[in-house]
């Protein structure tokens, strides 16, 4: 092996190392958000602000020494400034939100696998954008989401819902945010930079829903246990997951990151199922695995 493959290949390695931790942090963080619920009796809504505002903090932070001091000028243009404003409020502030209230009211499983149907509806989105009908790998990762849906939210039994009703609506408006979330933002991340942009984003988003649910206004129990969970979702479940994640970009096809990426549901599902013993039967499983089947096809399609 020459020295150049040699050093692409361990690029490569790095890069995969570096998408399956950043990728199976979020999932692990979720199940970290569940213990807070349902052992702390802590609420969707604080965990959301406080994890806004530090992550914001900390992302802003790295990004002010790595882009040359660089992070207002984003504020210097109208039309980045609205558009920095929208994401932040309807696509940052509502998917945090929304996927920390489908665990709330479910699990860390199934509110992660119903996120991860973010990429049907994304494309589904552009197909009527493009007026273009879509190819037929396209249609059957679209059958195999919908049939992980069904599983998924009625294990297998046709009129019965294995999750409540909340948990369900929650879940698919995350799946909503996070396709906004992705398809937002691109002329501001092509011109800023991923750390600049969801920093902000998280920041902005977080003041924002200060005004609503303020920081201070504490609902659940503390203890040294907590305290450490509340860090690891900010430093480990945040910071650290979406940092490794841009790195992981440097070293890997696009494509090929938001593959891997998908280990994230296949994570959360089975620590939910150690940690919280989760009821998750053949069809659960069947169903979270036609959604990660979705997310190859679709990761295919677009590298094709």
């Amino acid at each position: 092996m020459s020295a150049e493959s040699a050093a692409l290949s361990s690029e490569r390695k790095k890069g995969t190392f570096l998408v399956l931790i950043g990728a199976t942090l979020w999932g692990v963080s979720g199940n970290v958000a569940q213990y807070l619920f349902t052992e702390h009796g802590f609420n969707a809504e604080w965990l959301t602000v406080v994890r806004l505002l530090f992550s914001g903090l900390i992302l802003l932070g790295l990004a002010y020494t790595r882009e040359n001091n660089n992070i207002w000028g984003i504020w210097k243009s109208k039309e980045d400034s609205i558009g920095i404003i929208i994401f932040a409020i309807f696509g940052t502030l509502s998917v945090q939100y929304t996927y920390l209230a489908a665990i709330l009211h479910g699990n860390a499983a199934t509110a992660t696998v119903l996120q991860y149907l973010a990429p049907v509806l994304i494309t589904c989105y552009l197909a009527i954008r493009l007026k273009r009908f879509p190819d037929r790998p396209v249609i059957v990762a679209l059958i195999l989401a919908l049939l992980g849906t069904f599983l998924l939210v009625t294990g297998g039994s046709i009129g019965k819902l294995s999750i409540t009703g909340l948990a369900l609506f929650w879940g698919l408006a995350s799946a909503v945010a996070l396709a906004f979330y992705t398809l937002q933002p691109g002329k501001l991340l092509a011109k800023w930079g991923a750390m600049i942009v969801v920093g902000w984003g998280m920041l902005v988003g977080g003041i924002v829903f200060s005004f609503i649910y303020p920081p201070w206004k504490f609902i659940g129990q503390w203890s040294l246990s907590s305290f450490f969970a509340v860090a690891f979702i900010i430093i480990f479940g945040t910071f650290i997951a979406f940092y490794f994640y841009l790195e992981s970009v440097k070293y890997l096809e696009a494509s090929k990151v938001s593959l891997l990426a998908s280990i994230e549901p296949l994570a959360a599902a089975f620590i939910a199922v150690i940690w919280f013993k989760i009821k998750f039967g053949l069809p659960e499983w069947l169903g979270t695995f036609c959604i990660i089947g979705t997310i190859t096809i679709l990761s295919w399609v677009k590298e094709k």
